[in-house]
């Protein structure tokens, strides 16, 4: 796993352009460089792996939907959305560059996960063109976008677990679902291989969430590397909120054995490092 992040990191670096104008480049560079877990990508490599795929593609793969996930994360942060000052442990992006170049940030960088997966040369067209639309769902309107929706209108409400669950899938859950479907499009994955990677990237994407929930009222923001509590202030539903702690772990542990009894049924020869990436998902301190 430290070789795919080194690999990654890598790659980031040098697709990621350092001469964008009028310092946009910059920008860029200071969102989605030198921090975060990089759990997006290493469930592209993994998954890759796991089906015997094409390792340029997965790198390829794996460097979009983190740049997504970066994106996300600068216009989340703004102002008019969370209106966080901290990320990854240092000020987010509006704060060091403001509002307006953290914005344009955001959009080169999802422009640019496109052209990532996009090359004119080592992927064929018919896996770019299933690359690009398992991205481009997951991160509009019916994914990460909706849910995102669907946060900012809840705040101050309660919601029943159905709806905060299907909030969670859409804002969370779909882009590391994703992740692990890009992965596995990169090679001759079985029909049964390929529906039992989607169940088990669905539970570990609403594992995650519920993880995340849960270390939003037990972690410090100093461990966290982000405003601890955030949730908690501004009103909004979680699942600490809706089910309690205790039920919230509850449901992660859960989750996390329907992850693993997924890759179980997939009938792949080695899916350890999936196995361990729930491990890590469900066992981690920020």
């Amino acid at each position: 796993m430290q070789a795919s992040q080194a690999a990654v990191e890598a790659a980031l670096d040098e697709l990621v352009p350092a001469n964008a104008p009028a310092g946009l480049g910059e920008a860029m560079r200071y969102a989605v460089l030198g921090g975060g877990k990089r759990l997006r990508p290493l469930l592209v490599l993994a998954s890759c792996a796991a089906v015997g795929g094409d390792h340029f593609a997965a790198i390829r793969a794996a460097c979009a939907v983190e740049l997504i996930h970066a994106y996300s994360l600068v216009h989340d942060d703004m102002p008019c959305m969370d209106d966080d000052v901290m990320r990854r442990g240092k000020p987010t992006t509006h704060v060091a560059f403001g509002e307006a170049q953290a914005m344009l940030a955001g959009d080169a960088m999802q422009a640019l996960a496109f052209e990532v997966l996009t090359p004119d040369a080592g992927i064929p067209p018919a896996l770019q063109a299933r690359l690009c639309s398992l991205l481009a769902r997951s991160a509009g309107h019916d994914g990460m976008a909706g849910g995102q929706a669907i946060d900012l209108a809840s705040i101050g409400k309660r919601l029943d677990e159905c709806t905060l669950r299907d909030m969670h899938r859409r804002k969370t859950g779909v882009l590391l679902q994703a992740s692990v479907m890009m992965g596995a499009a990169c090679g001759p994955a079985s029909a049964q291989a390929t529906r039992s990677l989607s169940d088990y990237g669905a539970a570990l994407g609403l594992a995650f969430q519920v993880v995340d929930d849960i270390l939003d009222v037990t972690q410090d923001s100093e461990v966290l590397g982000k405003t601890a509590g955030k949730d908690q202030d501004a009103n909004k539903p979680t699942y600490v909120s809706v089910l309690g702690l205790d039920a919230a772990r509850a449901l992660a542990q859960q989750l996390r054995a329907e992850a693993k009894a997924a890759l179980a049924a997939t009938g792949l020869a080695d899916v350890s490092h999936l196995s361990l990436l729930a491990d890590s998902v469900v066992e981690r301190d920020n």
